[in-house]
């Protein structure tokens, strides 16, 4: 496999998701395209990404003295803006206000998320840590709010991973996804599958030099995960209540908050 692109046709041409190595396999991905990561992103969403994330901020209702875990924390753009969140008025970090911790169990996308942290001028209030989603190195009850951005449907087992967002969680804690979704209007549907099907992935390419499927693999993997009501569902199982979703640019992303009851 390590000769061989991460994802291939044949895999994509099944559903991705069902495939036995996905971890593996979504592990070398994000490897492969860290370098260029953030650019693909912002070009790729029309610097829409970055506003999706303090949509998702916002409904997390930080407090000060909040922990924030931030799970599939990539190169560090929501735990960031969770940061951000945490004290948007001044400069000033007293020793008893709020933290993020940023998981990701893809290495080598940590440095620049570090990096990043360094340049904001926050390495001692932002901590990064190499870690999967369904096994967080973490103890119980030990955050106020848990954050994933897109990184929900690359994980192997996202219900386990839902149930472990729950365990670290104190009550009251909240639990935020932020995911990509396919549209209800059917023209919009059909502009977004043909853009990310057929334009995005010669583009995202041409941009990155990847060699590993990886943006092929994205329209696939959004269009055979789980629906809207499949998400509730799956928050609701794994212990949330009061679950909310809010659609953004169309339908193209949403942000789904869940809560954890007070004991």
């Amino acid at each position: 496999m390590s000769d061989s692109p991460a994802w291939n046709d044949e895999l994509l041409n099944a559903n991705p998701h069902t495939a036995v190595d996905k971890r593996s396999r979504v592990q070398k991905m994000f490897a492969a395209i860290a370098p260029s990561y953030d650019l693909n992103n912002r070009l790729h969403s029309f610097w829409r990404d970055q506003a999706w994330r303090r949509t998702a901020v916002r409904l997390a209702s930080l407090k000060p003295d909040d922990r924030v875990v931030d799970v599939a924390c990539g190169t560090g753009d929501l735990a960031l803006a969770m940061h951000t969140g945490l004290w948007p008025r001044h400069g000033e970090i007293g020793p008893a206000r709020g933290q993020v911790i940023g998981v990701d169990f893809t290495f080598e996308m940590l440095p620049r998320a570090v990096e990043k942290s360094q340049v904001a001028g926050q390495p001692s209030q932002v901590h990064y840590i190499n870690g999967d989603a369904t096994a967080l190195p973490l103890p119980d009850a030990c955050c106020d709010v848990v954050s994933i951005a897109f990184g929900i449907r690359n994980v192997q087992e996202p219900d386990k991973a839902l149930r472990e967002f729950r365990r670290i969680l104190r009550p009251g804690g909240r639990v935020i996804v932020l995911e990509f979704s396919e549209p209800t209007n059917p023209l919009i549907r059909s502009l977004n599958r043909l853009y990310t099907g057929k334009i995005m992935p010669i583009t995202a390419t041409m941009v990155s030099g990847d060699k590993s499927g990886a943006y092929k693999y994205l329209p696939k993997s959004i269009g055979t995960f789980w629906s809207r009501e499949k998400m509730v569902q799956m928050l609701t199982e794994a212990g949330f209540v009061e679950i909310t979703q809010r659609a953004m640019t169309f339908g193209v992303c949403i942000c789904y908050r869940g809560m954890l009851a007070p004991k």
